[in-house]
Formats: structure tokens, C-alpha cells, sequence
């Protein structure tokens, strides 16, 4: 599993000129599930991205989680995190999984944050979407479930 963090003072998905999911204050995480992804992987990806400490506490250093700040996330589903750019000029997306497998595993990591007391807004799974945030700082982190 591969998850893009952006911290974000605002964020929303639109699709067909219709806003789905929209937050204020907190992280824009840009979801990828690979074949070999299980529940394991699903739980430690919440625990860890629930508890990243990237917001700035009254010092200034990065000491506060999105729980901690009471901040929302909006999770957006995407199957390009696996795409392979290293031979020709055609991504290769065979190490997506399947929307089949995908779908499952993407509503489950959805279920586990809001487990956690965050509210949750997302995308639609295999939409066309307009994804739309200020990021703030600007910061950025790939977090990945395998080594």
C-alpha cells in the first residue's frame, strides 16, 4: 500500500461539477493498493497515518497528528501510485491491483480512520475526478506498507 500525505488547509473533490467530499483544516492522502496488499496492511496504514506528527504544535516543530488538531482527511483512491515509468513513455499499471481487490481494501482503510474518532471524506472509487487543495507548508510524505 502507498499513500501520498499532503497537509492541507483545505481541500475537496469535484465530479461532474459536484463537489463529493470537501474538508478544512488537515490531510489529503492520494491512495494506492497494490496485489499483495492485505488487512494487515490496511490497519498499519491507518494506525500510522492517523498518528503522524506533522503539524506544528505552539513551538512551531512538527509535534501534533491530525487527531491532535482535530483535523479531517480526505482520502482519494489512486491506482497511479503503482504506475511504472521506467521502461518507454507508457506507464505500466500492472502493479495496481485489480478494482475488484482494490475497491474492498480502500473502503477498509477508510472504516479503520474513522475507528479512530477522524472524519473521513473521500472521492469516488474509479471516477473521473478534480481534486483541489491548498497544501500547507508545502509538506508532502509517501508512506508505503512494505519495506
Amino acid at each position: 500500500m502507498r499513500v501520498v500525505v499532503q497537509r492541507s488547509k483545505g481541500a475537496s473533490v469535484v465530479i461532474n461539477n459536484e463537489t463529493v467530499g470537501s474538508i478544512d483544516k488537515g490531510l489529503v492522502l492520494l491512495v494506492g493498493i497494490t496485489h499483495e496488499d492485505k488487512e494487515a496492511d490496511i490497519k498499519w496504514m491507518a494506525e500510522k497515518v492517523a498518528g503522524l506528527r506533522i503539524f506544528e504544535d505552539e513551538s512551531g516543530k512538527m509535534n501534533l497528528s491530525v487527531q491532535d488538531i482535530g483535523g479531517a482527511i480526505l482520502s482519494v483512491s489512486q491506482f497511479t501510485l503503482y504506475g511504472d515509468c521506467r521502461n518507454g513513455r507508457r506507464p505500466s499499471f500492472t502493479a495496481a491491483a485489480r478494482p475488484e481487490q482494490a475497491e474492498p481494501l480502500y473502503e477498509a482503510f477508510n472504516a479503520a480512520l474513522r475507528s479512530k474518532g477522524l472524519t473521513v471524506e473521500t472521492g469516488q472509487f474509479g471516477a473521473d475526478m478534480d481534486v483541489s487543495l491548498t497544501n500547507w507548508g508545502p509538506v508532502t510524505l509517501i508512506v508505503e506498507s512494505k519495506e
